[in-house]
């Protein structure tokens, strides 16, 4: 058994396994062995890879389980020391898990990382899905080095250096198994999108440092399943940001920064009008409804890890807020922010 396992959550993805498969097993045979976790694709998904990839381990659902629920059921099924949880319409490099393998062993603390996340579409520019590294402010949003909000940079050299950050892109994530195991993998509740970020900020609430290794470099597609610019994705992005925040943030009162985030939200939601995107807007109503809904549920979530809350490792936290500096103040990219201001 190798070290690291890439492992590749697949459903009805049998377009995007034959066109990005072979260079994954290609470029990760030599550190790695390489797994396809199936959530009960009705495509030729199953046959093709046990047809041309004999080696690849395959790991057939009962049902599709979604993002969340298909990586939790799958990975207990695998015992290598390491999860690269790898998006299916992803095109890696040569040796690209050897840098983060380093990365995330240079550190008892250190428990993953993610590598620079390029656009396939524009090989020189940053992707949304991470970029060089995941951030958040004070209110709880959520930006990158490389990518704020919809402004996205152009590769130029400026992200050489590993550090630490305070989430990593679940596009292409490495995550140690024990550290996984002991916060019981990703929050099934999130459906789609910030379950990575949740899974980050509950190791950074037990101490946990997380990484961006830039010595690696992988290529997303994007799109494929979610659209980023979606109403639904504006729904998601609304609701699990507020799920988000009431389950982890440590650092305050935060039935006052509940309140402030929601004011926030309410000047977002004005702005789709003013912008006559009322599919946007509504987006946004239903995201707090569904909160409201559900907060009982969260609240409970927040009890069961305040536990293990009491000495957080808050690095890559923005303590300014992210909203006014972009918003306001121009500042669009990531080296024009304060960096005296980041912990």
């Amino acid at each position: 058994m190798k070290p690291v396992v890439v492992v590749i959550l697949n459903w009805n993805g049998e377009k995007f396994l034959k066109q990005f498969l072979p260079c994954v097993v290609e470029h990760s045979n030599a550190v790695a062995d390489v797994c396809i976790i199936d959530n009960a694709s009705t495509d030729n998904s199953a046959a093709y890879v046990r047809n041309n990839f004999p080696t690849v381990q395959f790991i057939q659902l009962d049902k599709n389980y979604g993002f969340a629920g298909g990586y939790n059921r799958g990975l207990k099924e695998i015992r290598n020391e390491y999860f690269l949880l790898l998006n299916n319409d992803v095109e890696v490099t040569p040796q690209w898990i050897e840098p983060m393998l380093r990365f995330v062993q240079s550190s008892s603390s250190m428990v993953a990382c993610q590598p620079l996340i390029m656009d396939m579409h524009r090989p020189g520019w940053f992707e949304y899905a991470g970029a060089a590294g995941g951030y958040v402010d004070k209110d709880g949003y959520i930006f990158c080095a490389g990518r704020i909000f919809y402004e996205f940079e152009e590769d130029k050299g400026q992200y050489t250096e590993n550090t630490e950050v305070f989430w990593a892109s679940g596009a292409a994530l490495l995550i140690s198994r024990q550290a996984w195991e002991e916060v019981e993998g990703f929050d099934e509740d999130f459906f789609a999108h910030m379950e990575e970020i949740d899974l980050c900020w509950r190791l950074k609430n037990r101490g946990y440092r997380i990484g961006s290794c830039r010595e690696s470099k992988v290529y997303h597609f994007g799109g494929g399943t979610l659209n980023r610019f979606s109403p639904f994705k504006t729904y998601l992005n609304f609701r699990n940001n507020l799920y988000l925040l009431l389950k982890n943030y440590r650092s305050g009162n935060i039935v006052l920064k509940m309140l402030r985030r929601m004011l926030l939200d309410g000047i977002a939601g004005i702005r789709f009008i003013t912008e006559g995107k009322w599919s946007y807007f509504t987006a946004v109503l239903k995201a707090h409804g569904s909160f409201y809904k559900n907060i009982a549920s969260v609240v409970r979530k927040r009890k069961k890890e305040t536990p293990f809350s009491r000495h957080p490792n808050l690095g890559g936290m923005y303590r300014g807020s992210i909203v006014k500096h972009f918003f306001i103040r121009h500042k669009r990219f990531f080296n024009e922010l304060d960096q005296d201001i980041f912990l």
